[in-house]
């Protein structure tokens, strides 16, 4: 069976094809996956801060595609500029650097939206030399975290980006630990549905916890191919978007 997935590089949103442009990183493997056709507001974004940081998100902005284009470019605009601004100094503090961050986009997303909009968004920081996600998740489907069997979830620590001009956010951190791998995925992958019956978070838990984590590609791909399988018209009707951190275990 052939599937219609479409590995796009950096900043890519679903359904657009560009070469594969992920960033390197030390003892990390990170990669983003799209499948079909987009119809929403899904997109994700990397973007370097400096020599052991990097910054990533995944966000969906409300409304179809043809409506929200302009809200989606100036928030990836917004991150690949601010995510320079606040995380480039080597000394600062990563979870204030990251509620400052997540402002500026909440900020830029109602600018361009001329008012509300709803953008659910998961941000993380990177932190090569700790192995380690400081993040936000503004009121997006939860991130999974995964070590060996034992899988735990990394839910809302605020409100969706784009509805209010003073929302406020926590940013954790959380430990990837080696051998082990972050998932993100979008609403779309969770409410994929077959006879009113959802995907839902349950089977994206054993599908990743049933998946080799060699690479970050074999985690994005191997989830969109049992999304497609569980039901195949899921992506007419959503984007479905999936974006995963995976630190393997290194063999001698």
């Amino acid at each position: 069976m052939k599937f219609p997935f479409k590995r796009a590089g950096a900043g890519v949103a679903a359904g657009e094809y560009k070469p594969a442009n992920f960033p390197e990183l030390a003892g990390a493997d990170i990669a983003g996956l799209v499948d079909g056709t987009r119809v929403g507001g899904d997109f994700y974004q990397f973007a370097r801060a400096n020599r052991y940081r990097m910054i990533f998100g995944l966000l969906d902005v409300a409304g179809n595609s043809t409506e929200n284009r302009p809200i989606v470019e100036a928030a990836r605009n917004t991150f690949r500029e601010s995510a320079l601004d606040y995380f480039r100094n080597e000394e600062v503090n990563e979870a204030d650097a990251m509620m400052e961050f997540c402002h500026q986009l909440n900020t830029s997303i109602r600018k361009a939206a001329h008012g509300v909009r709803s953008c659910p968004a998961f941000l993380g920081c990177y932190n090569e030399e700790l192995g380690t996600v400081c993040y936000i998740n503004a009121g997006h489907t939860p991130a999974l975290l995964r070590y060996r069997t034992d899988i735990s979830e990394l839910p809302a620590t605020g409100m969706p980006l784009g509805l209010f001009a003073a929302s406020t956010y926590e940013a954790p951190t959380a430990a990837v630990p080696l051998g082990g791998a972050l998932l993100l995925v979008s609403r779309g992958v969770v409410g994929a549905s077959r006879k009113k019956e959802e995907f839902g978070l349950l089977r994206l838990k054993e599908c990743f916890l049933q998946t080799p984590l060699t690479s970050a590609n074999e985690v994005t791909s191997t989830t969109l191919r049992v999304v497609e399988q569980f039901a195949p018209d899921a992506a007419k009707q959503n984007d479905l978007t999936t974006l995963a951190l995976v630190r393997p275990l290194r063999t001698s």
